[in-house]
């Protein structure tokens, strides 16, 4: 039986670079795509390292004809599409200001990516879900939208229209029983994260049920239950991940 195949923007570090080794794990071939080809590379050798099969791809998810591309080259290369994870997000390098003072450029940039990418990479993925029979689109959304971070709206506003869009996606394509859920990781461990604030280490730990900081490999857990057989029941569905920070 051929390998279950899945495509995982944002790919070339942190959460992406996780989710795709951990598919990879979970005997999945992986397109590993993102703007940084040097990075979905690295995470493509580490994928071979550990014996997996996978492919690096170069994608703008602001671009339509660039998302098609990316999932042409995984039909072609793979034969199909059976997950898709939208990771692809601005995040460490947004100017944090209140949202009377964000002007139009920084806002439609963060939207094109986080949200526009989101739907674009999902829309251009039914098509070969509905001919596999099945599929599992999984958002990476963030448990800032239940917490209202200030000074980010519209980082936090473009992941709360993730979780809002989940739910729309859930609903129109259940009959080809493809599922879409949404994962909501807290302040997680990343590079990005890293460089982000002084404290980042120390950051939230003492709100949360465990007393520890996350690791990316934390959020990885949900999103193979969201790719996998056993949640094929699940539609519609945001699990937050994040240690009891926020209790929804």
């Amino acid at each position: 039986m051929a390998a279950r195949v899945a495509i995982v923007t944002g790919a070339a570090g942190g959460l992406g670079r996780a989710f795709s080794l951990g598919l990879a794990r979970d005997h999945l071939a992986v397109v590993a795509a993102d703007l940084d080809r040097a990075g979905a590379e690295k995470t493509v050798t580490l994928i071979h390292d550990e014996g997996g099969d996978a492919l690096p791809v170069t994608v703008d998810v602001t671009s339509e004809a660039s998302v098609q591309a990316m999932v042409d080259t995984a039909c072609k290369t793979f034969g199909g599409v059976d997950v898709l994870v939208n990771n692809a997000a601005l995040y460490a390098d947004l100017e944090r200001k209140p949202f009377y003072e964000l002007d139009g450029h920084a806002w439609d940039r963060v939207l094109n990516v986080n949200l526009k990418g989101a739907w674009l990479c999902a829309k251009a993925c039914v098509p070969p879900m509905r001919e596999r029979g099945s599929g599992a689109i999984v958002n990476v959304s963030s448990a800032t939208v239940f917490s209202g971070s200030p000074l980010w709206a519209h980082y936090v506003a473009s992941k709360g229209g993730l979780i809002a869009l989940t739910r729309v996606m859930a609903r129109e394509v259940g009959e080809f029983a493809i599922t879409v859920n949404a994962v909501a990781p807290g302040f997680t461990l990343t590079e990005a994260s890293l460089g982000l604030i002084d404290d980042a280490e120390t950051y939230g730990v003492s709100r949360g049920a465990i007393k520890r900081p996350c690791q990316p490999e934390d959020i990885v857990g949900a999103v193979l239950f969201l790719a996998s057989a056993p949640s094929a029941y699940v539609s519609g569905q945001t699990i937050v991940v994040d240690g009891g920070r926020e209790f929804i």
